[in-house]
């Protein structure tokens, strides 16, 4: 429950009906927000979230609805809720689930099922919910009688937290109804320790002797609030900190340790140091195998260093890359005992600190100075499409801008204290270059399910959750076509967001392979857009078309005005030129062989 949260519970074993008890175990969970769309299966307990204390935000779309959960669960550290009608309502959110998995947020997604007795029959809106999310849930909680509804309601909450995932708490209809004695559970939270003694004793150990040491800051730093505690550690070693993959916001940019983001389109200077290193503290990362790969061309990954792991789920250990120490704890708690055992003794790495700075910062001017330079991207196809853009007009007059320019305008003009979501595709993972930020939980992207549709809703949630926080969402045309929708909820319910779409009429993350792999045969990569900035004033919105470098900036410190202070949503879209930046992955695909002669020219 939130410090601020201060509505009565039921205490004590009490008559009252299922849809009351559910209610109450929310209400002891601190649920003051929910996503989702109304529906008749659970309107007994729909009825009384008002007098709960409970808001139901009605989306457009279910699974904007769980992308909403779970953007608000990663902004305010509390669960992310998403409820919906059995069936179709439920199967929508298979996707925005997914990706609270994988950006292990603690959503709570109710599915109310099917009633018990025609269960089976073929009914209307029946299907068996819980196959659906079994890959992408922490725990699946199935109330079995009416009497037993907050007992599994209390546990899908408490699990969520302790295992820091999505968690299903599947309901049969019927179940709402009738007279129950029950107790509502208190919240059940894990206090974390720093890890095993031995464990601690080894990394320290090690450390002791390492000569070029390199932490990289993880999502599970940002979960832990451990962002001081990591500052602290590096601080003692004089290492550099790198972010993990999309996590930017696991440690301040304004830190002179910080070096930026590994993955794709990150650093080259995180990426040189990183290269160096004899001993890597990977703190609160799985380590996860697109986070790492070669990018800029360089296999950055030291091979001969000494990795410590540090993971509160001890499952993810040595998955990934292999590891001197595994430390299973609590990122804050562990780098805090790290530090304790470093601090008063003498280090290998002391003797090098002042020649490692200058070099930490020498790398990280360089890639500001490439940045600066690098205006457009120089690949053949780009350089085709830049020509070919400078040519012809959008449809609003201006001219096309080239994306990293765009980015770099944007990030010079982006608020203090903002909030960013990205959504996948190939201007918004070139943004990673880009992004930096001051403080944890700004950052939110659909980490490794990369799901197009995520950005928008995720950013709405996050603005419910932190109201006072500027709060802005990236989308490609294509990924924005699936999400624009969710402009009606932010209008309807006053939540005011700012949306940049890049419009540059394609599919551009797949075109890259198409270009890279398929002569430039172009399948349906292709998008003919209308003006997505006036689709948003018919829906009720502020949009704003840029066509001049020189308005990248003014629109966003525009709408960003529109959002804090009139309470406007607006949707700034971006003319960008066809060029692309490098793919995802360039061993994700192979050089096309055709056998029969009809296809013989397709290679």
């Amino acid at each position: 429950m939130s410090e601020q949260d201060h509505r009565p519970v039921v205490s004590g074993p009490q008559k009252m009906t299922p849809s009351e008890a559910f209610v109450e175990t929310m209400v002891a969970n601190g649920v003051t927000d929910m996503f989702g769309i109304m529906g008749s299966a659970f309107m007994d307990a729909m009825d009384i979230f008002a007098p709960a204390g409970i808001r139901l935000i009605p989306v457009v779309h279910e699974q904007g609805a769980g992308h909403m959960a779970d953007g608000f669960s990663r902004v305010s550290g509390r669960h992310g809720v998403v409820i919906g009608q059995n069936g179709p309502g439920i199967s929508n959110c298979v996707t925005a689930i997914g990706a609270a998995y994988w950006a292990h947020s603690p959503v709570v997604i109710v599915t109310p099922e099917t009633g018990t007795m025609t269960m089976g029959l073929g009914g209307f809106q029946e299907c068996k919910q819980l196959p659906m999310f079994q890959e992408f849930t922490k725990y699946q909680g199935h109330v079995t009688h009416p009497a037993r509804m907050a007992e599994y309601t209390g546990r899908c909450f408490d699990r969520a937290m302790s295992e820091m995932g999505p968690t299903q708490l599947n309901i049969p209809r019927d179940y709402f109804y009738g007279e129950i004695t029950c107790e509502i559970p208190k919240p059940a939270r894990l206090d974390r320790g720093a890890g095993g003694e031995a464990s601690l004793n080894e990394a320290a150990e090690l450390l002791a002797t390492a000569k070029f040491p390199v932490i990289i800051s993880g999502g599970g730093v940002v979960m832990a609030d451990a962002v001081e505690e990591c500052k602290a550690l590096a601080e003692r070693l004089g290492a550099p900190v790198v972010n993990s993959y999309l996590h930017n916001d696991s440690f301040p940019a304004s830190h002179p340790l910080w070096c930026g983001p590994l993955g794709y389109q990150g650093s080259k200077a995180a990426m040189k140091l990183m290269a160096q290193a004899d001993v890597v503290i990977a703190l609160g990362s799985r380590l996860g195998p697109f986070g790492t790969l070669p990018q800029h061309g360089m296999d950055y990954w030291p091979k001969n260093a000494k990795i410590i792991q540090i993971d509160a789920d001890n499952k993810m250990l040595g998955l990934v890359k292999k590891i001197s120490v595994g430390i299973c704890g609590d990122a804050k708690a562990a780098a805090k005992a790290l530090t304790w055992r470093l601090t008063g003794c003498t280090l290998e790495c002391d003797a090098t600190r002042e020649a490692r700075y200058a070099k930490v910062q020498a790398e990280k001017a360089a890639w500001e100075r490439e940045l600066d330079e690098w205006t457009h991207e120089r690949d053949p196809f780009s350089l085709d499409m830049i020509e070919e853009n400078a040519k012809e007009k959008p449809f609003s007059g201006g001219e096309y801008l080239h994306p990293r320019q765009v980015l770099r305008e944007l990030e010079k003009a982006m608020p203090e204290d903002v909030m960013v979501s990205t959504d996948i595709g190939n201007i918004n993972s070139v943004a990673n270059s880009y992004l930096r930020f001051e403080k944890p939980r700004s950052f939110f992207a659909a980490m490794s399910f990369g799901n197009c549709g995520y950005a928008f809703p995720t950013i709405i949630g996050a603005k419910v959750a932190a109201p006072h926080r500027p709060a802005v969402s990236y989308a490609g045309d294509g990924a924005w076509g699936m999400s624009l929708m969710e402009t009606m909820t932010c209008v309807r319910h006053n939540i005011p967001v700012t949306a940049v779409v890049f419009h540059n009429r394609q599919w551009g993350a797949e075109k890259k392979n198409q270009v890279d792999f398929y002569n430039r045969r172009f399948v349906a990569g292709e998008l003919d857009n209308q003006s997505f900035a006036a689709i948003a004033r018919a829906m009720g919105a502020e949009g704003i078309t840029v066509d001049r470098l020189e308005d990248v900036g003014p629109a966003l410190k525009r709408a960003i005005d529109l959002q804090m202070n009139e309470g406007k949503t607006c949707v700034i879209e971006i003319m960008c030129t066809r060029e692309l930046g490098d793919p995802f992955r360039r061993d994700a695909l192979a050089k096309p062989v055709r056998l029969l002669d009809k296809y013989k020219d397709y290679v």
